[in-house]
């Protein structure tokens, strides 16, 4: 079997896996958002935290909820690194000094997982265990609690209440994220993923030195920085390491793993809104960029030139031998169009072409299917766009889902669109243009300045990917990429819930014979057409100073 042919049916097989979760998680989560009753354990989590589930929130409380949350994650966190050379557990590891400790803490807070550091010679047990994966829970939930409140924002009407930012958030986490990852653990170990808590030892010679492993929880900590697309991993190497992921077939798992929840999530937003339909245009939109990306990657990497390339079956290079360029490709494109960031191959070494699909996957939004709810709400804002566009080209005030797109709402989509890319454009000309950043490049030219474009675009996207050759553990990257990171989830958040609030309180507007059908296959093109130029029209300029100079050079 040749490996073009490989890295096809495996994208077959992970569709079909896909196809047949779709109705029965999408279902699922719409009943876990809509349910009036609580668990018993919930309950306890309700009492102890002081919050009452039953409350109806308005935006700026629901808003409140979800930055008071997350502003204690990173204290938490941050204390919890700074103190870790004091704690048991630690393996002998010092604490984490200020500048990484606030970059963590932000990363993971955020569902970043940006790591400036070695996982596996800096993060003892637990820090790991009861820091970053616990973020690796809740960070998760609160995306999907923001989705889930501006889909209500369309489904309800003439009140301005969005549901209750608590109640979302222990839900998510009981219901969703830890059953699944339980499940998704044992697959993990079974196929040879490591899961204890021993100490450093040795494990042999290494190029003339002793060579030391440290195990962990990791097979748990993989399986929900997969299901809650977070992406950080026990080890420096990611998704690369046998440790993480020792087969194929647990590689191909693992991507089924952090597309399953978002794909499934347009279901949950149909069934909520009243329409299937409406659900299928979204993951239609969503599965044809996914494919179409996916199709580009497979085609940069397996067009090889000279007799190397030609007998190692593709662009090798930064890849492991276990999954070969097809796997290595759909892993890329899917880590980088959701907000995962997990690797099994170092995008730095991809061709010049390769590394800018991945680089432009994050600029779209990670929408296609994005985030743990990160990707529903992006592309919802983007669906508002397309139709606002649509009203424009016939004359027509602009409506989805029964509600106008009036000016309030078109100026909070619009902030929602251009707070991300001023983010990464601006931090990645402040470096630049500064004498010290530049010195943590690893390349000159075209490939230095796409490593410092894709560390800014991976943290303003809360994706958590890097290029592999950028040395980011100083001081000003951590602290640079940490406020991008900040920004960047929090401030498009605002927007959101700003809009799903706007949305609460309007009237529904009766469909007419001039309404647009947004559940039509012309809306999916459309929207696919806003999503790729406005992108074009926004980063064009710097991919062309970066990966589309390299590629066409090379």
């Amino acid at each position: 079997m040749g490996p073009v042919l490989a890295g096809v049916l495996q994208l077959l097989a992970l569709i079909a896996a896909l196809a047949l979760a779709y109705v029965p998680l999408g279902n699922y989560m719409a009943k876990v958002y809509s349910s009036d009753k609580h668990w018993r354990v919930e309950k306890w989590i309700y009492k102890g935290i002081g919050a009452n589930p039953n409350t109806e929130m308005r935006w700026p409380a629901y808003l409140r909820g979800v930055l008071a949350f997350s502003a204690v994650s990173v204290v938490f966190l941050y204390l919890l690194q700074r103190l870790q050379g004091h704690l048991p557990g630690s393996l002998g590891f010092k604490s984490i000094d200020p500048d990484q400790a606030f970059n963590t803490a932000v990363s993971f807070v955020t569902n970043t997982n940006w790591q400036s550091y070695y996982g596996e010679q800096a993060m003892g047990h637990v820090v790991q265990t009861a820091g970053l994966a616990v973020q690796n829970f809740v960070s998760a939930a609160v995306g999907i609690a923001v989705a889930v409140a501006l889909v209500r924002g369309f489904a309800r009407s003439r009140t301005g209440e969005l549901g209750n930012f608590w109640s979302d958030l222990v839900r998510g986490v009981t219901r969703i994220l830890l059953p699944l990852s339980v499940v998704a653990a044992i697959v993990l170990v079974a196929c040879g993923a490591i899961q204890n808590f021993s100490g450093i030892h040795e494990v042999g010679q290494f190029m003339g030195g002793n060579q030391q492993w440290n195990g962990g929880a990791v097979a748990s900590q993989e399986a929900i920085k997969e299901v809650g697309t977070n992406g950080g991993g026990y080890f420096n190497a990611n998704s690369a390491h046998p440790f993480e992921n020792p087969t194929p077939f647990t590689n191909l798992f693992e991507i089924f793993l952090l597309l399953v929840i978002p794909f499934a999530l347009t279901r949950t937003f149909g069934i909520m809104v009243g329409s299937i339909k409406q659900g299928y245009a979204i993951l239609a939109t969503m599965a044809t960029i996914w494919v179409g990306f996916i199709a580009l990657m497979m085609w940069t990497e397996f067009a090889h030139h000279g007799p190397a390339l030609q007998i190692a079956g593709g662009a090798m290079e930064g890849k492991e031998t276990r999954f070969g360029v097809g796997a290595s490709s759909i892993f890329a494109v899917s880590t980088t169009l959701t907000s995962t960031g997990a690797v099994d191959s170092f995008h730095s070494s991809f061709t010049g072409l390769g590394g800018g699909i991945t680089m432009l996957g994050m600029q779209l939004g990670e929408i296609a299917p994005g985030g743990t709810g990160s990707g529903l709400y992006g592309m919802l804002v983007m669906a508002i766009i397309a139709v606002f566009i649509a009203g424009l080209m016939v004359g027509r005030t602009p409506e989805y889902l029964g509600k106008k797109i009036g000016t309030r709402e078109i100026k909070f989509a619009a902030c929602y669109i251009l707070i991300t890319p001023a983010l990464v454009l601006i931090f990645t000309a402040a470096a630049m243009a500064l004498p010290t950043p530049g010195h943590s490049m690893t390349n000159s030219g075209a490939h230095g300045f796409s490593e410092i474009l894709y560390a800014y675009t991976s943290a303003a996207n809360n994706n958590g990917s890097a290029f592999a050759g950028l040395n980011a553990d100083t001081q000003w990257f951590n602290t640079t990429l940490g406020l991008a990171m900040v920004l960047g989830r929090f401030l498009p958040m605002v927007f959101v819930l700003a809009l799903a609030g706007s949305l609460a309180e309007q009237k529904p507007v009766p469909a007419t014979a001039g309404t647009l059908r947004t559940e039509k296959p012309l809306f999916t093109g459309l929207l696919v057409g806003a999503i790729l130029i406005i992108t074009g029209l926004t980063y064009f300029p710097a991919l062309a100073l970066g990966p589309l100079a390299e590629g066409l050079a090379s």
